[in-house]
């Protein structure tokens, strides 16, 4: 049988690149899964969501093999797969999805009904998320190939543009996602909190989508520099400055049309002294302060339902003191979850093969091999403004 090697989860702040069993046409319930394909990962990226459970943020095992943003080549096509063939080259979207049933037929492939027994909404490599296994891997399955996966229309281009199209996958969706649910259009005036990648996918896609200027905050020196690099007004959150006097300072208004939440529930306070302290509701809040009224928040952001890292006993169960009344007397409309990456990913696969979005560049893709992956979790969890892309079987450097 052949081998396959994969990332695995040991303990908190631990990871390690194991020998795992290769992959088998079968679910995580152990029903023949005639409708999959197993892949050759030749692009697998780490991605913040995975960080929360490397920093023991979640529940997650011992030894789950870690990864949901999966690009590859198809190597076996299971009996049942019509439109896929051996040899394409295909965007794995992170949401497992059937395809069959209400939610997946409405486009909320999020939370499909069919692919995890313990609640809506299936990924790969994740807690909690119905047990399929990931894909920072050299194979991984992919179920419901017909529906699930995106085929690029031609290889070589493909490979040509591989360091931008293996943001389909999750992040370049995500960040689009949030652009439109916060009402991004041509001439918005957009803040992005948070400069992580998922942060710059958002500023991105609110540039792609017309807005007029994008502001994007953290408090990461490093990320605040790459950012305002590739073309974004910046504000530094660390600072005791109030976050509408800087967004006075930029636009003259503290407010602005749309707001993006791309941090999440490890969210860390304004000012210097709360920068230093974790502050879960800090930029819901924040947000709600700096958005006109009538304005949208896009809340790509994680958010869990247990915590079992966080502070104080409510976020443990992921309670936030978000101020809900602000929000009311402001008319303001909030959109949460889980990305349905299917919604999007085609249209911006067009995108980026007619040069209309550089992802990889906003993003700053780094390619190491999957040896590499301890060390790109680990700059990754410093706060390194880059996009850590792992290459399993070497086969963009040896294309380069």
């Amino acid at each position: 049988m052949a081998s396959n090697r994969g990332v695995a989860y040991i303990e908190r702040g631990k990871v390690e690149v194991q020998s795992i069993a290769f992959p088998e046409l079968v679910t995580p319930s152990g029903k023949t899964a005639g409708h999959g394909v197993i892949v050759k990962v030749l692009t697998t990226n780490i991605c913040g969501s995975d960080q929360h459970m490397v920093r023991g943020r979640t529940t997650a095992p011992r030894g789950l093999i870690l990864g949901h943003e999966i690009t590859g080549e198809v190597l076996e096509v299971g009996r049942d797969v019509e439109t896929i063939k051996k040899g394409d080259l295909v965007s794995v979207p992170f949401n497992v999805a059937c395809g069959r049933c209400r939610t997946c037929k409405e486009q909320n492939t999020g939370v499909c009904l069919n692919v995890n027994p313990a609640r809506a909404g299936g990924a790969y490599g994740y807690v909690d998320m119905g047990g399929w296994i990931g894909g920072q891997a050299e194979y991984v399955m992919v179920p419901y190939a017909d529906f699930n996966l995106l085929k690029f229309p031609d290889k070589a281009q493909a490979i040509e543009k591989i360091r931008d199209l293996t943001c389909l996958s999750d992040i370049l969706p995500t960040g689009f996602h949030g652009a439109v649910t916060a009402g991004v259009g041509p001439g918005s005036t957009v803040y992005v909190a948070g400069g992580g990648p998922v942060g710059l996918a958002a500023a991105a896609a609110a540039r792609l989508l017309g807005a007029a200027v994008v502001i994007l905050g953290d408090l990461n020196p490093e990320r605040l520099a790459h950012a305002k690099k590739v073309g974004f007004e910046t504000v530094d959150v660390s600072l005791d400055t109030p976050l509408g006097e800087q967004i006075a300072a930029i636009l003259g208004t503290p407010e602005v049309d749309c707001a993006i939440d791309a941090v999440g529930f490890e969210a860390r306070g304004h000012g210097h002294s709360g920068s230093q302290i974790e502050a879960p509701a800090t930029v819901l809040n924040s947000l709600m302060n700096i958005t006109r009224p009538a304005g949208r928040i896009g809340i790509p952001g994680l958010y869990v339902t247990e915590d079992p890292g966080a502070h104080d006993k409510a976020a443990q169960q992921g309670a936030l003191s978000v101020r809900f009344g602000l929000g009311w007397a402001k008319s303001h409309s909030f959109f949460t979850g889980q990305t349905p990456v299917m919604k999007y990913n085609r249209a911006l696969m067009q995108a980026i093969l007619w040069n209309r979005i550089n992802i990889a560049e906003v993003v700053n893709v780094q390619v190491i091999s999957l040896d590499d992956a301890p060390r790109g979790y680990s700059e990754f969890d410093q706060g390194a403004p880059k996009k850590f892309v792992i290459d399993p079987h070497n086969q963009l450097r040896k294309a380069a």
